[in-house]
């Protein structure tokens, strides 16, 4: 018996789609090619914020704000579940030096988020460790990261135990099967392989949430969005104190402090299509940012190194919604660097709109049909 909707793409977004509509009474199938979680939603740094938020769109900011209100409650409910704590922690962010802090604290009257404007003595008497020289930060004390990978795991397996919800993993969606009827395509099945063995899965309403391959699927039933992979590549510290109290972010490089003492450094930006190989270069690179910003990490040797897709779009304006002239074919995809920030909103958005529900936010800026820029 087919589920009241077909998920393809196990990620943090649409796994939060899944349970934003069981949790509503449908029945829901998640297809993932891989396991759940393990692009993107893994690969990123987890900090719950836009990294220079006053430089998006409104269309941006009121799927940020939200989700950041969400996501305490969501994180103390996955935990109660699942027993995964996915360590959501308000440690604040610095931006160091930022060319445009004029515009980045009236934009942060306007909206109503707390922002201060430090000098040096304010700067140092916080993180005393950061490298000498910076003259000036903003401060946002509000800001919180989430261990990522945890939120994933935690959000797999609350899922698993979901009577309302079948996880399909390590099966490929390889073509979709359609009729066209009173001026609109149906898809009436996706074709899959499971195992390596093929199968036909009919469907009701399908939706396609699977990051930076979400273009690419898209094209098996003859559709085009402007959604694309950007390449980013991460490193990985471990100290053997608490190096940083805060999230630190300077030219457009950021480092996370976790609570066992490790610290992320982020992130690269690399248009290569689908090539997720890390390289030298990058490491170099990712590493001189961090001792720039933290010397103490001279000192260590770099933990891990890897690379993950971000699903690019323009202005970083996911589409969400219905797509034209299909009368089953949803899309939720297109967040690039904001997928974890703006999740949970982005999953209650579009399942209002599946559900007949009066959205939370307007809907239109999202839609794939009319990109519109407010």
């Amino acid at each position: 018996m087919s589920s009241d909707f077909q998920i393809v793409g196990g990620g943090v977004i649409g796994l939060l789609t899944a349970r934003e509509l069981a949790l509503a009474g449908a029945t829901v199938t998640v297809i993932e090619r891989r396991t759940c979680c393990s692009e993107a939603s893994w690969a990123g740094g987890g900090i719950v914020s836009p990294l220079y938020p006053w430089r998006y769109s409104a269309a941006v900011t009121a799927l940020a704000s939200q989700a950041q209100a969400s996501y305490p409650g969501l994180c103390a409910a996955l935990h109660a579940e699942t027993g995964i704590d996915p360590e959501h922690e308000v440690t604040g962010l610095l931006l160091l030096d930022a060319e445009d802090a004029q515009q980045a604290l009236h934009w942060a009257r306007s909206v109503s988020k707390p922002m201060d404007e430090w000098q040096t003595g304010a700067l140092y008497r916080h993180e005393s460790g950061l490298a000498a020289g910076f003259q000036h930060a903003l401060w946002m004390p509000g800001i919180a990261n989430v261990r990522n990978p945890r939120l994933g795991q935690a959000l797999t397996a609350s899922l698993r135990r979901h009577p309302r919800v079948t996880l399909l993993e390590h099966t490929a969606v390889l073509g979709v099967d359609w009729v066209t009827g009173s001026g609109a395509r149906r898809i009436r099945a996706l074709q899959l392989e499971e195992a390596g063995v093929p199968r036909r899965l009919p469907a009701t309403q399908v939706i396609i949430a699977a990051g930076a391959w979400s273009g690419r699927l898209l094209q098996l039933a003859q559709v085009s969005v402007p959604v694309t992979p950007v390449k980013g590549q991460m490193l990985l510290y471990e100290a053997p104190q608490r190096l940083l109290h805060s999230m630190v972010l300077h030219a457009g490089r950021y480092l996370i402090p976790r609570r066992d003492r490790h610290i992320l450094v982020g992130s690269t930006l690399e248009y290569a299509d689908f090539d997720k190989t890390t390289t030298e270069e990058g490491l170099q690179s990712l590493r001189s940012s961090a001792i720039a910003m933290l010397p103490a990490l001279a000192e260590l040797p770099v933990k891990q190194h890897w690379a993950g897709l971000r699903p690019g779009a323009p202005q970083g304006i996911p589409r969400i919604g219905a797509l034209p002239q299909w009368s089953n074919l949803h899309i939720n995809a297109g967040h690039f660097r904001n997928g974890l920030v703006l999740a949970p909103a982005s999953a209650r958005l579009l399942a209002d709109s599946l559900l007949g529900r009066v959205p939370l936010i307007d809907p239109a800026p999202y839609a794939p049909g009319l990109q519109v820029s407010l």
